[in-house]
């Protein structure tokens, strides 16, 4: 698959209370995959306080295109790396301007945001800490790009 850059970009969101710590050893790692990332296609993380305040922010004005929002939940869609790829190439390829990897508040996610997003996914049917999820969907997202760009990163495993 031939790799493409667009005018994409990714936003990776968390919906907690307190704000993380830029010195955390799981800020740290999840700028180090930002940063790959970014290799490929912008990346950017923002925390918010609420499911609201999330969709506030989505529902601004400032793009012609709406954001693609995914959002993590246990009860998802589980997906190989290769099957991950192949979704985020759809979106990129589709003229979508921005893509919102969400990671939920601690009770789940509404009824409401479910229904509003594009897909959901599970990382499995365990429940992750917000510092952890983050780190695994940033490593995601760059597992996918490197897919996507043959980059021998992934190795089929």
């Amino acid at each position: 698959m031939q790799f493409c850059r667009t005018t994409m970009e990714i936003l990776f969101a968390t919906i907690r209370p307190r704000r993380s710590s830029v010195s955390d050893p799981e800020t740290l790692l999840l700028q180090r995959y930002l940063q790959r990332s970014s290799r490929y296609i912008p990346c950017d993380y923002r925390e918010f306080t609420s499911e609201a305040g999330l969709f506030a922010y989505l529902d601004r004005p400032a793009r012609r295109t709406t954001p693609y929002l995914v959002l993590t939940d246990s009860r998802g869609k589980q997906m190989s790396s290769e099957e991950f790829a192949t979704a985020l190439g759809s979106v990129q390829d589709s003229g979508v301007q921005q893509l919102v990897m969400a990671i939920g508040p601690a009770d789940g996610w509404s009824t409401e945001a479910l229904r509003r997003a594009s897909l959901t996914i599970a990382f499995g049917r365990i429940t992750l800490p917000h510092e952890l999820a983050v780190v695994v969907a940033a490593e995601q997202i760059y597992r996918a790009l490197t897919i996507r760009a043959g980059h021998p990163y992934h190795h089929g495993h």
